[in-house]
């Protein structure tokens, strides 16, 4: 086995990010691209599903695809992961996890599933060495997969170990972060460019203007992480350390970018200063505390992009209420020019902002479902005015 045999991957992603994901497989060599619901399947070798985990902004993990097969019970489960020769993708002395997902699957436990599979591959290494791999919920070494259609399975070993999303530099989260990837997402699918002026108001612990000021200076997000892939037995030690050294060739020196962040709270900035410390990014992003009622725009344009506060995060309905119409003033009224992007699972701030949003884009954030609005800023034109009262009809 060599990295340079073509195999098929799947590599899941926040759903609304499947396009985006796939134009970016793409541009890293990836073939026979099919977007689906929640992911991206492709084609290629080893070495490019390293480049993938190194390099991917958008992707949650890198899954590499072993069988595919038709079942109709427990058993038929059972026998698909026990065809699989893992005593040739790892070691016995490498801890195991096994998940099991499923759509329209017609057998009646998923955690009995868990165990059919996790007793298949300890069957497999018994029958070749004598021992089996230990089960470890927590930090494995090596994760497999399982999805389920209502008449066939899939197995996947993961070559990611933890998720892509958890790039290493985030020390500090705030009440209700995003993750990383649907932060990369989110400025790809606003527009933003690198050189362009960037603003999050609500900056929380900085996850944009860090995702942000990584594309701006070419610096590949898996940068400073570990990946499974380098604990299977083809490993290409050779081929890694070209593609890792690539990498760190190619990024651009850090000098300061015309990002800017600020919040209200010098408890959320403190935990910004400190995950853009923890980056190396600390002189290259501009922080500032100040409420976001009173910011005033940095530029004469550019993009706003944020995760504002909501439910738990900002207080009771009557705090929401007050709060993003007089928001929606400070954008009508000083940044004119702008393009202002708001991500959040409270719905109802389209009709609290009262101002016309040219696109509503579905995301999920996790399990949270949520809107991207897209708000063409310019100045005076896009309030929603209230319709005037009819006269009364004369008696």
């Amino acid at each position: 086995m060599t990295t340079k045999i073509k195999r098929q991957f799947f590599a899941p992603c926040p759903r609304g990010l499947e396009a985006i994901l796939a134009a970016e497989l793409k541009e890293l060599g990836a073939a026979d691209l099919q977007p689906t619901d929640g992911g991206v399947g492709f084609s290629g070798t080893l070495a490019l599903a390293y480049r993938a985990n190194l390099h991917s902004r958008f992707a949650s993990r890198i899954l590499w695809r072993l069988v595919e097969k038709p079942y109709r019970s427990e058993d038929d489960v059972y026998r698909a992961a026990l065809d699989i020769a893992w005593p040739e993708l790892f070691a016995v002395g490498n801890t195991v996890r096994v998940d099991v997902s499923a759509i329209k699957c017609p057998l009646k436990s998923l955690d009995f599933l868990v165990l059919k599979i996790k007793d298949a591959v300890c069957d497999r290494f018994r029958d070749a060495c004598g021992e089996r791999p230990s089960v470890a919920t927590v930090e494995p070494d090596m994760r497999i997969f399982a999805f389920l259609t209502a008449d066939r399975v899939t197995l996947y070993l993961d070559t990611s170990g933890e998720a892509l999303f958890k790039r290493g530099y985030r020390k500090e989260q705030g009440i209700a972060p995003l993750r990383e990837n649907l932060a990369a997402g989110i400025l790809r699918l606003a527009g933003w460019q690198p050189g362009i002026p960037l603003l999050d108001p609500m900056c929380g612990s900085g996850t944009f203007l860090i995702e942000a000021a990584m594309m701006a200076l070419n610096i590949a997000p898996g940068i400073e992480r570990w990946f499974a892939f380098e604990k299977l037995k083809n490993y290409d030690e050779g081929a890694w350390k070209t593609i890792y050294e690539e990498a760190v060739a190619a990024e651009k020196p850090k000098t300061s970018l015309p990002i800017h962040g600020s919040d209200k709270y010098g408890s959320a900035l403190d935990s910004a200063r400190a995950n853009l410390e923890q980056a190396g990014l600390e002189d290259v992003v501009h922080l500032k505390q100040v409420d976001a009622l009173e910011i005033s725009a940095p530029e004469a344009s550019g993009y706003l992009i944020t995760n504002p506060p909501y439910g738990e995060r900002l207080g009771d309905q009557e705090e929401l209420a007050q709060f993003y119409p007089r928001f929606g003033d400070v954008l009508k009224q000083r940044f004119g020019g702008w393009n202002a992007y708001i991500i959040t699972a409270d719905l109802a701030l389209a009709k609290l902002i009262r101002l016309s949003a040219s696109r509503r884009i579905p995301l999920y954030n996790g399990a949270l479902d949520c809107r991207l609005f897209e708000y063409k800023l310019v100045a005076g034109s896009n309030r929603k005015e209230a319709k005037p009262e009819r006269p009364a009809k004369p008696a």
